[in-house]
């Protein structure tokens, strides 16, 4: 059966208000390994090998994956400010 429709890209809507910390990513000890963008599971980082990371936080609900899998501590989670 195939599908007639499949939802939008952010189709649930804005998901990054509710956050209470945020990820801030340290391109100085980043060594650009991708860890962070393959385990996002909202596909918010965006990575590309030589290039800087960048963070979505318009959906980025401040999960702290990324942060926990960060083999050198490149991100950590800030409080949001308010």
């Amino acid at each position: 059966m195939i599908p007639l429709s499949k939802p939008a890209p952010a189709s649930a809507g804005i998901t990054g208000t509710w956050r209470t910390y945020k990820p801030v990513v340290s391109l100085d000890k980043c060594i650009d390994c991708g860890l962070c963008w393959l385990y996002c599971p909202e596909s918010v980082i965006d990575w590309e090998k030589g290039h800087k990371v960048t963070i979505d936080y318009t959906y980025c609900k401040g999960c702290g994956i990324c942060a926990d899998v960060c083999p050198v501590k490149a991100i950590n989670m800030i409080p949001e400010e308010a």
